[in-house]
């Protein structure tokens, strides 16, 4: 075991002999470390918290009680296969939450740098998060979903798998989610697109262009009652910012499930 003279570790936990725990960590007391884990410096894991496997964790995470990170696949097709699980910088990890590591070899469940993950969220095999993305607590993530920088999932939301949400989407707390959401859009309950997340474009420095830009397209793309190949023309002549270029990527990109429509809304008379 590699522990670094800084690192101050309750004797009641248990650590793996394999395990390489770095300067000025703090791990509390009933701590499990099973494998060859690697906690970076300044990560503070709080009283129960189990970590197995392949786990890499970064620099100044902190992780509270009972969170489970690293633990086997919920997949009736894994054997044991060596796969991984790494948690970027300054990540939080709230009570209850588990990370799975990924199920086929070779691969990695990731957790971007400062992502905020709330109590008893759940992030499923094979998962791609990427920098500060937020889990509201209760939020269920399938295996295979990829979520974008900034996207929040509100709470008790579930996220087939191989759905993909979009860069600043906003996920409605209880919602259904069987399709991909685009970037800077929001669902409602039903996982259907409502609106630009206009104010999270606001507050995350996005100019007056961009945003006009985003409104433009979005209103192009799900307003439209033209046929899907003019639209898409038009929206290449019009996506001129590099926001408006990736919300357009979003719907020329791969996806497994189709991309989610516009919420109907009916007319008051």
């Amino acid at each position: 075991m590699a522990v670094h003279p800084t690192a101050i570790i309750h004797p009641s936990a248990i650590i793996n002999p394999q395990a390489q725990i770095h300067a000025a960590c703090e791990i509390g007391p009933h701590v499990v470390i099973d494998g060859p884990v690697r906690i970076g410096p300044g990560c503070k894991l709080a009283p129960s918290v189990i970590v197995m496997g392949e786990t890499s964790i970064g620099s100044n995470c902190s992780i509270h009680s009972h969170a489970v990170i690293g633990d086997v696949p919920q997949d009736h097709g894994y054997d044991g296969e060596m796969t991984y699980c790494n948690i970027g910088n300054e990540v939080i990890i709230r009570e209850g939450v588990t990370i799975h590591r990924a199920v086929t070899a070779g691969q990695a469940t990731i957790i971007g740098d400062r992502s905020y993950l709330m109590t008893n969220s759940h992030v499923g095999h094979d998962c791609v998060l990427g920098e500060d993305v937020t889990l509201v607590s209760g939020a269920l993530l399938g295996g295979h979903v990829t979520i974008g920088d900034k996207a929040i999932i509100s709470g008790n939301a579930a996220i087939h798998q191989f759905c993909r949400i979009g860069t600043m989407a906003m996920v409605s707390g209880l919602a259904k989610v069987v399709q991909d959401v685009p970037p800077y859009l929001m669902t409602d309950r039903d996982g259907s697109i409502v609106g630009l997340n206009s104010i999270g474009l606001k507050r995350g420095g996005y100019s007056n262009e961009e945003r006009t830009e985003l409104k433009t397209l979005f209103k192009l793309i799900y307003r439209s009652s033209m046929p899907f190949y003019r639209v898409a023309d038009l929206a290449h002549d019009i996506a001129l910012t590099d926001a408006g270029r990736l919300f357009l990527a979003f719907f020329n990109s791969d996806s497994s499930r189709g991309i989610r429509k516009s919420v109907q809304r009916k007319k008051v008379a």
